[in-house]
């Protein structure tokens, strides 16, 4: 028998797996009731970053997809955190919304009680210590890049807490085909011409590549003196005209045989509604 004292010890640290071990006590007890556990659903997006000679280029497609359904196709990947400081937001749209202007709202208060403006380390590092704290919960992958008073930065924080920082990176279901491209053209210190047409094409790439990923292009430029926000800066895939006529006269396909069946209904209760026009 456990005595008071370890009853009342706390967790010295580490790692908790109880909730896994609770998860997989539902799928079985679940499992043995004849139901399924639910399933992770898929999401599509393509959205890329690079540092360029005066800054950092972001770019995102404008797709929201639901599993296998177009949802929205130009809603908008590309948040702002702070007046240099944007975020890419790839995997659930609500929760990369919302996780971003909660950031937005911290760096915010932040800068209030400091006095100084926020730095990209900072916003990164407080970003992954809230994806981190929910375990994977918040299904959101993200691209941050800004210009403080260090320089040039760019990160990629991954839905579970992890994060890197590159020189360009991609994220989302067509970073495949993004990260090509960039690893194909990209060089330190380009101009910003030469970049944005880099990204445009890298964006592109996961468009064509990826089903989840589609509609126009989006661009945000950050640099020492501002951020440009390009909205719509290029429609990757044009609808093309229909060449061909699918339209057949009555008739052309005939009919075998045919049935009519009466259905017994009968008129309970009958109204008459004036439409209001005022």
């Amino acid at each position: 028998m456990l005595g008071s004292s370890e009853l009342c010890e706390t967790e010295r640290g580490g790692f908790s797996f109880q909730n896994s071990r609770r998860n997989a006590a539902l799928e079985e007890g679940l499992a043995q009731q004849g139901y399924k556990s639910p399933t992770a659903r898929k999401t599509g997006t393509t959205i890329a970053g690079l540092v360029f000679k005066d800054g950092v280029i972001l770019g995102a497609d404008t797709r929201a997809t639901d599993d296998m359904v177009v949802a929205d196709k130009n809603c908008i990947k590309i948040h702002r955190i702070a007046p240099k400081i944007y975020c890419c937001g790839a995997g659930v749209a609500a929760d990369a919304e919302v996780t971003t202007l909660m950031m937005a709202s911290n760096v915010e208060l932040h800068s209030l009680n400091t006095g100084r403006p926020p730095l990209v380390a900072m916003v990164t590092r407080q970003l992954k210590q809230m994806l981190f704290r929910y375990k994977g919960q918040i299904g959101s992958s993200l691209i941050v890049g800004g210009v403080d008073g260090t320089g040039a930065h760019l990160y990629s924080v991954f839905p579970h807490g992890s994060y890197d920082k590159l020189p360009f990176l991609s994220m989302g279901s067509g970073a495949a085909a993004a990260i090509a491209v960039l690893e194909d053209r990209f060089r330190p210190n380009m101009e910003v011409e030469e970049a944005k047409q880099l990204m445009r094409d890298s964006i592109a790439a996961g468009i064509f590549c990826d089903l989840g990923s589609g509609s126009n292009v989006d661009l945000c430029v950050v640099t020492a003196t501002g951020a440009e926000f390009l909205r719509g800066y290029d429609q990757a895939a044009q609808r093309g005209e229909r060449e061909g006529r699918y339209r057949y006269g009555a008739g052309t396909t005939a009919v075998l045989s045919s049935s009519v069946t009466a259905l017994p209904l009968q008129v309970v209760d009958e109204s008459v509604h004036v439409m209001e026009t005022q």
